[in-house]
Order: structure tokens, then sequence, then C-alpha cells
């Protein structure tokens, strides 16, 4: 039900998912392999695969920045640098997106209450139908800073988005294993 006109295609869009993002991120192994299988499914079943790597203040190309080991980018899958919360803020993913004709995307990778709930929100004003992946996004704990624990704050997101509404579109939480894939 996407408001984008003719963008019929969904694309499974991998957040932040480096090395020193997701270090001491809740779940992590459990996380990434469950990103890693739906990223496997998406290959098999056509639907594109959009990684998303914050700058981290300018440590591009350190060790840290690199993407976790299991999650490697296709070579024609398309690799989106950003320096704000919102991956679609001063990036070249709309565009991307629009080439690859998706109105539907699948989020998932971290951290759960800032870069994947900002760009759950970037893509929902935008016009897009947006799937949050359950059980396929994470924090670290920060609490040290007034945050909640880290599982409240993943089961939080997780309630809020499942009741997310906008006119002509379509926001759903769903498990890894169940999310639907639909060639664009």
């Amino acid at each position: 039900m996407t408001t984008l006109e003719g963008r019929t295609g969904t694309a499974v869009v991998v957040i932040d998912m480096q090395r020193d993002v997701v270090a001491q991120a809740v779940d992590r192994d459990g996380v990434i392999a469950r990103i890693a299988g739906l990223v496997a499914r998406a290959r098999t079943a056509g639907v594109p695969v959009v990684w998303v790597q914050d700058t981290l203040d300018g440590a591009q190309g350190s060790d840290g920045w690199r993407l976790v080991d299991a999650l490697v980018p296709g070579e024609d899958e398309a690799v989106v640098a950003k320096e704000h919360g919102d991956a679609f803020e001063g990036t070249e993913l709309e565009d991307v997106l629009a080439g690859l004709a998706a109105g539907r995307l699948v989020v998932c990778g971290a951290q759960t209450d800032a870069c994947v709930r900002s760009t759950l929100h970037g893509a929902f004003v935008r016009g897009y139908d947006v799937t949050l992946v359950e059980d396929a996004h994470t924090t670290a704990d920060l609490t040290s800073y007034g945050a909640p624990p880290p599982a409240q704050v993943i089961a939080h997101t997780n309630l809020y988005w499942r009741y997310q509404t906008g006119p002509g579109r379509v926001a759903e939480v769903v498990a890894a294993d169940q999310v639907v894939l639909a060639g664009g």
C-alpha cells in the first residue's frame, strides 16, 4: 500500500551492523544470525539488500567501522554511508531505493533506540511501507545515560511500531523467519 507510485518492490535495509556499533549489543550473535538468514532468503528471492554504515565520527576504514564478519554485502548490493540517525538524511538512500522500485522496506540492525528508530520513522513519513524485523534489531546497554534496559527498549520499539499508522502506508513487526519477501 505504499504511497510511492510505481514502487511495488521490497528491499531489506540492514542498518549499522558494524563491529564497534554492536560490540556490546544485546543478543548480538543471535541478531547477526537472524539478519544473515534474512539476507540469504532475500538474495534467493531476488529481493535487493541495502546496507547502511554509520561514519562513526570519521572512523571510516578502521576495523571497528567494518561490518561484522558474518554480514558481507554482495558485489551488486548498495552500501550507503550516513552521518545522521535517519539513514535518509543527507544520503543517497532514497535514490538507491527509487532505482530498485522499492516501496516496502524490511528494516533490521542497530541500534534500536537510535538509527533503527530514526530510519523507521524517516521511511514511514516518506511514504514507505515499513516492516520492522522484531528479533533482528538490537542495542547496547545505555542505562548509564538514563535509558531503560536494552530488552525493554527493544520490546517497546516492537510494541509501538506494531501500532504505527498512516494513510496509505503499512507498518508491521514480524519475526525474521516469518518475513514475507516478494520480489520487485
